[in-house]
């Protein structure tokens, strides 16, 4: 049973991975396009650094990590890192729910040939 507590330090890596992904790109398409000039680009790219949620992506990205190091401790590498291709099919289908954007069958399944591929590493 202890065993199974070690694939919270994995699934902590994806959602806190996901999470970042999604609400980056979310806040992002609220504050608009990037500008053209230099200084905008540049002025416009620090202002997003101060905006609370998507410094909250930034906080995710980083307890991803400790998560992942953590993870390290528990599981070899080669178990491990399979598993981090949910990120692309938990991502595709957020991005799709919360974000409005396209999902194609050929999205769809390549995703379903990611988690099948998943559950063949995570078992080999």
């Amino acid at each position: 049973m202890a065993r199974l507590y070690d694939y919270f330090y994995i699934f902590a890596t994806i959602a806190f991975t996901t999470y970042g992904q999604v609400i980056l790109k979310w806040r992002i398409a609220k504050l608009g396009a990037l500008p053209q000039g230099g200084w905008d680009k540049l002025k416009f790219l620090l202002l997003l650094l101060l905006d609370p949620l998507i410094f909250s992506g930034f906080l995710s990205a980083f307890l991803a990590s400790l998560a992942w190091m953590a993870a390290m401790t528990k599981f070899d590498l080669s178990h491990a890192y399979p598993f981090m291709s949910l990120n692309f099919a938990i991502v595709l289908c957020l991005s799709a729910w919360i974000l409005g954007e396209p999902l194609s069958g050929p999205k769809l399944v390549g995703v379903v040939m990611i988690m099948f591929g998943t559950i063949v590493a995570a078992r080999g």
